[in-house]
């Protein structure tokens, strides 16, 4: 009864969060962190350091944000941070890589059963012909699906032309279509290593956008930064680099006398989407207003009298940022590849969260083979399941307001406008693109980062970090750059994969005569050398080595001798610090000339040990990438 009473009385008693949670401040907040701490260093502990280059604090509080003019926005409003419709629905979208009309026309009319609504063809120059897209577009209602092409960028306007034929003959109606026909000259130059001269450019925009004005929702000019983000870059390059690509395109077409609204409505943006989740969320939000600005400067004016989104004569409409995004292949794997469904599954919530229009995952396995319709339906379903199960379309914009989130945005803005400017300033980006700095920037960017995939800074779970120890490639082998035909009359920017390193060790390893043996020599204090041991064998399996774990021997010549059982190359002892003194130069003198003994930790006493002859030590400390190559020369492979 008694019980009963005190829940009454309870359930009746309201809970007041102000009375019974007063406020903590900031400064408190820090003196408990501080004294948590006990000493040790709050800037070296908690704050992290971008690849951009801006700290990132380990919580933050309504305070950091309070001056923002982001948290001001809402969605589908200038300057379009919170995204650029009401919704947060996107395109899923999958790519065709069209050999025949027919067989291409009857794949995507089966993806379209699957959950795809949109499509993107890359289409020969030497196909482009009316029966070629009639048949191509057989029995595909365009005015429910998203429809993008791709193709040799002097073919852009016999395509675009060929597309309104098709349509008109069809008896659509142009506002209800929606697509793209992706003509990026400096994205050839890019990749190819092709020179177009700034006239040559600026014609074909020209052709591009006045042949496509009849169909209002066609985006025929592009700016592919994915190509920035396959080749190493981080998102605030990626963001700075892709603003100016964008905005070189737009100031070269009104240059032309294309009218601003119309030159600012035929450009779009393709992004990749990289690992780090927040960042990426970000850099969406950060790409759109800043979009927004730079097109608002050009003040274009509107040709609609009726349009709701018009302010004092200018189209606002045309500062909406189209954004289609793709998973990049710079962290994706061929060795437990399985975990690039986890990878690309945080990329797509990124993108979608972060609001973009049309998004492509790529298959897990597309890094060693052409994609099988197992992998593309995993790939498809990716999506779908941010949609159907999730409810990731039914919300616009969810992470406005997070302190952090709206943190992140106006950080990588402020350094992407900061990169934005001074492409500007040394003559945009098709001026830099010729000289070779864009290229140089981007490579010097990859290789930091593949130093940090090296040391493991940067962990990529089953490559260089808890590699599966029992894998073999198989048939697997990295699939083939695409074949370009290279000009070489500009330095080219290099697709980069931050594993391949990784993964030519297991190649070799898998390709010599002998798999090499390493056998954990475990030895006194129980705790470090379970630890050392553990650590040890993550070291040398990122190589493909077979690994002889034990639980521990009594003398050193024990361990020896259970080595040589096993017929191992490698000897790794592991124990304490304070017991290598003694233990080290006796397993030394037993492996000298026989195995090649490894020292797991960097002891006090290393100078002394390398005194002695002991030359090997692994630690967190390491650069495994080079030290698994030495270990790779020393053993022939």
């Amino acid at each position: 009864m008694e019980n009963k009473i005190n829940y009454k009385i309870m359930s009746e008693k309201k809970l007041n969060l102000l009375a019974d949670f007063p406020p903590v401040s900031t400064q408190e907040w820090m003196d408990k962190i501080t004294a948590d701490l006990k000493g040790a260093d709050f800037e070296k502990k908690l704050v992290w350091k971008t690849n951009e280059g801006f700290k990132v604090m380990p919580f933050y509080r309504a305070e950091d944000i309070q001056n923002y003019k982001t948290t001001e926005a809402l969605p589908g409003k200038f300057p379009y941070v919170r995204g650029t419709k009401s919704d947060n629905d996107w395109y899923v979208r999958q790519n065709i890589e069209v050999k025949d009309a027919k067989s291409a026309n009857k794949k995507a009319l089966d993806l379209l059963n699957r959950g795809v609504n949109s499509l993107g063809f890359t289409v020969n120059k030497e196909n482009l012909s009316a029966d070629f897209i009639a048949n191509l577009l057989n029995g595909i209602a365009a005015n429910c699906v998203e429809l993008n092409f791709k193709t040799c960028s002097k073919k852009t306007v016999d395509l675009v032309n060929l597309l309104i034929d098709y349509f008109s003959a069809k008896g659509y109606n142009a506002p209800e279509l929606q697509g793209s026909v992706n003509f990026d000259p400096i994205n050839s130059m890019l990749l190819r290593g092709k020179k177009f001269s700034k006239e040559e450019i600026a014609v074909m925009l020209e052709a591009a956008a006045l042949a496509a004005a009849k169909l209002p929702f066609y985006r025929v000019v592009n700016v592919n930064a994915l190509s920035l983000s396959n080749a190493g870059a981080y998102a605030a390059q990626e963001l700075g680099y892709a603003l100016a690509w964008g905005n070189q395109y737009l100031s070269m077409m009104v240059d032309k006398g294309v009218d601003t609204q119309l030159a600012a409505k035929k450009i779009k943006f393709n992004f990749g989407i990289g690992s780090n989740y927040f960042m990426e969320i970000a850099k969406f939000r950060a790409a759109k207003w800043l979009w927004a600005l730079i097109v608002e400067a050009y003040k274009p004016v509107c040709r609609r009298t009726d349009c709701p989104e018009t302010r004092e004569g200018i189209c606002y409409c045309s500062m909406k940022m189209r954004i289609h995004a793709e998973t990049t292949s710079f962290n994706k794997t061929i060795f437990d590849s399985n975990v690039n469904m986890l990878r690309t599954q945080t990329e797509a919530m990124s993108a979608s969260l972060g609001g973009v229009n049309s998004l492509t995952v790529l298959p897990f396995d597309a890094v060693y083979k052409k994609p099988d319709e197992f992998s593309e339906r995993i790939a498809r379903n990716q999506q779908l399941l941010l949609k159907e199960e999730s409810n990731f379309d039914k919300v616009t914009d969810p992470a406005a307001g997070s302190y952090y989130i709206e943190k992140l945005t106006n950080e990588i803005a402020a350094q992407a406008w900061s990169l934005f400017l001074e492409i500007e300033d040394a003559g945009g980006f098709l001026a830099v693109v010729e000289s070779g700095r864009i290229q140089q920037t981007i490579k010097d960017t990859a290789a930091a980062r593949l130093k940090n995939v090296s040391s493991r800074r940067e962990v990529l779970l089953g490559t260089n970090q808890f590699p599966n120890f029992t894998e073999v490639s198989g048939f697997k082998s990295a699939t083939n750059k695409a074949k370009l035909q290279n000009q070489d009359e500009i330095e080219k920017l290099e697709t980069v994969r931050a594993a391949e390193e990784f993964e030519n060790l297991r190649f070799a390893t898998e390709a010599a005569s002998k798999r090499p043996k390493v056998f954990m020599l475990t030895i006194g204090n129980l705790a470090m050398r379970l630890a050392r041991a553990q650590f040890s064998s993550n070291f040398f399996a990122c190589a493909g080595y077979e690994i002889i774990d034990n639980l521990g021997f009594d003398t050193v010549a024990a361990g020896i001798e259970a080595a040589r059982e096993e017929q191992a190359d490698v000897v790794v002892l592991c124990s304490s610090d304070d017991e290598y003194a003694k233990l080290a130069p006796e397993a030394y003198e037993l492996t000298k000339d026989k195995e090649i003994l490894v020292i797991a930790g960097a002891p006090a006493c290393s100078e002394e040990l390398k005194a002695k002859g002991i030359v090997h030590f692994i630690h967190v400390k390491s650069n495994i990438l080079e030290s698994l190559k030495g270990f790779n020369a020393i053993l022939g492979i």
